[in-house]
């Protein structure tokens, strides 16, 4: 599984990588995560952060979800 943390390195887009790593490691997933801060890396999935890709398909913008909620987005990618 591959996921994509999209932020410009602001408090809530840090947020949201922790939470995705917690999630990622109490499922025992398979998956890199990445940090993408490079805003024309960005703008090929959204114009907002912070967002969450998964598997090349935007999960989550605008918003830092729980680590429940990052935990079911990830078991409905596998």
């Amino acid at each position: 599984m591959e996921i994509k943390v999209l932020g410009t390195g602001c408090k809530r887009c840090q947020e949201l990588l922790e939470r995705t790593q917690k999630a990622v490691e109490e499922l025992g997933t398979q998956a890199r995560v990445e940090y993408v801060k490079d805003m024309d890396k960005i703008t090929e999935y959204t114009f907002i952060t912070p967002a969450l890709v998964i598997n090349e398909k935007v999960a989550v913008v605008g918003k830092v979800p729980g680590v429940e909620e990052i935990k079911a987005l990830l078991q409905e990618e596998k």
